[in-house]
């Protein structure tokens, strides 16, 4: 299998494999972030893709909610055996879904969040991108540090956006910070809900976040509620909705690239502190 390809490793070999890593954020909560992700990633499944989540979400995730799972382990154990942890040694942390997809729990309270730092995060997620061709990770909203360390970590972001003026204000200021730190070009935006009724037409909300090609996921609330509540996505159980064939052709669109070499070393600064205005320390010294 190519999971299995992508662990083996030998001297004078090309550098090792690993599956793309997805980030799905939002500037704002209630968008559909969580429902998009899980979808997404049965989406992949039934493309014959393996997919793992990470539930990026460290306080308050909600992935284990939406797909009805009773996770025996969260991130939580998995950083209190994280230092002899190989990606096989991670499997016996993960659920299995019965639609195909794997996850990665979020900490049972908010407060084990603090226990799991940024080289835990990038352990974990280096780990299951050695066993996935897809990683889906469902962050938490905004731009946390965490969340930033998501985004830096991704090789694509999906950010999730609606018709709501609060919203669409807000992910305009998010896509903005991208620009900033130079992330715009492997975000591509969603508007969830494009068919809702609004004042702000889909057309519209394009051209306020100043986005050429967003992609557009119908509204069916119906639809999308009663996946929550039984614990399946739709794309399953509702396959030939209109709602599920938006989310098939996303993953679709979103497939183009699989399989990345691994870098030797990853030297970068922090994506926040060039946010952040340098302080001067006393006789005019930059820190």
């Amino acid at each position: 299998m190519a999971s299995q390809e992508r662990t083996q490793t030998a001297v004078g070999q090309d550098p090792p494999k690993r599956g793309e890593i997805i980030a799905v954020c939002s500037a704002k909560g209630g968008v559909g972030r969580t429902t998009l992700t899980v979808n997404t990633a049965a989406a992949f499944y039934k493309n014959n893709r393996s997919v793992g989540v990470l539930d990026g979400d460290y306080q308050f995730g909600d992935v284990s909610l939406a797909l009805d799972l009773q996770s025996a382990f969260t991130v939580k154990e998995v950083v209190e055996g994280i230092e002899n942890l190989d990606p096989y040694g991670l499997q016996g942390y993960i659920s299995s879904h019965e639609s195909g997809v794997k996850v990665l729990a979020a900490p049972e309270r908010p407060e084990f969040a603090d226990l799991v730092t940024k080289e835990h995060t990038n352990l974990i997620l280096d780990l299951m991108a050695s066993l996935y061709d897809y990683v889906l990770v469902d962050t938490s909203v905004g731009l946390s540090d965490n969340t930033l360390n998501f985004i830096e970590k991704a090789d694509q972001v999906l950010l999730v956006t609606n018709l709501e003026m609060a919203t669409l204000k807000n992910t305009k200021l998010m896509l903005e910070t991208f620009s900033v730190l130079g992330l715009r070009e492997k975000v591509k935006v969603i508007i969830n809900r494009s068919t809702m009724q609004s004042v702000i037409l889909a057309s519209d909300a394009a051209a306020i976040l100043n986005e050429e090609e967003p992609i557009y996921i119908p509204n069916d609330f119906q639809i999308c509620s009663q996946s929550l509540n039984i614990g399946i996505p739709f794309v399953i159980n509702q396959g030939k909705s209109e709602v599920a064939k938006a989310v098939f052709k996303m993953a679709e669109r979103i497939s183009t690239r699989r399989e990345i070499s691994v870098p030797a070393t990853n030297n970068s600064s922090s994506f926040l502190s060039k946010l952040l205005p340098r302080k001067r320390r006393k006789g005019g010294r930059l820190v």
